[in-house]
């Protein structure tokens, strides 16, 4: 399965590895692992996670706060957020609309 970022997503994934970094220099390098370990695994088992009512699919990180939310649209998984748990939730959403 091809994995694609939305625009936002790809943007979320670059802050998070630089705040973590600037916390304490090689964090940001384990959040990056873990979310690419995490996009592998999700490559292999893109229906593993429940659909949920408004169309998405998430898995939560094991290490970091964060969960990833993705659609899968034909053999394409799309990441619609690298999303902090404690953000609003579903605040990613409306990105939906730009995987079409």
């Amino acid at each position: 399965m091809r994995i694609r970022f939305v625009d936002e997503a790809s943007d979320e994934f670059l802050d998070g590895i630089s705040h973590y970094e600037k916390q304490q220099p090689g964090f940001g390098r384990r959040f990056k692992l873990e979310v690419e370990q995490t996009l592998l695994w999700l490559s292999e088992h893109s229906e593993a996670c429940r659909l949920r009512p408004r169309g998405y699919r998430r898995l939560n990180l094991r290490i970091f706060p964060y969960y990833i939310p993705y659609i899968i649209r034909g053999s394409t998984l799309w990441i619609l957020a690298i999303a902090h748990g404690h953000r609003k939730p579903e605040y990613w959403i409306q990105r939906k609309n730009k995987t079409d």
